[in-house]
């Protein structure tokens, strides 16, 4: 399996695991609970704090793998794999969970940094068209 493959991969593991962490944290929310989540889940509170960040966070990265996932097995079925397509993929790995990690925490600004899950964000698109570059070149 090529690097970029893997990296794919990768992404697709960081999808499958924010149900995970913001399911946890919804069914810590007053009038939840684990038993309810396991059930129809009708009449259930809505979504606040890290659950809520969690299910965007999640939908956020849904809409970026498909993407990137077009690009990655587009450059693998034509044969393009080479310095830039895994810098690009490793960059948009990094930026990926990033981005779902300052989500999730509720972060927008580091210190002097303002917008950081943004500019996560920004990065990852810049990578995936940098990406997408090497493809049109091909």
């Amino acid at each position: 399996m090529t690097y970029e493959l893997t990296i794919l991969v990768l992404n697709t593991l960081l999808c499958l695991a924010f149900p995970w962490a913001y399911n946890y944290a919804y069914a810590k929310q007053p009038g939840v609970g684990g038993k309810r989540l396991m059930g129809n889940r009708d009449s259930l509170p809505e979504r606040t704090g890290m659950a809520a960040r969690g299910a965007r966070a999640h939908q956020n990265h849904l809409e970026n793998l498909v993407p990137f996932a077009i690009i990655v097995l587009s450059a693998h079925a034509i044969g393009v794999s080479n310095t830039v397509t895994v810098v690009c993929a490793a960059i948009f790995l990094a930026a990926r969970i990033a981005h779902g990690g300052f989500y999730l925490a509720g972060i927008t600004r580091l210190p002097r940094i303002n917008g950081v899950r943004s500019i996560a964000y920004f990065v990852s698109l810049f990578s995936m068209l940098v990406y997408a570059s090497q493809l049109l070149l091909a």
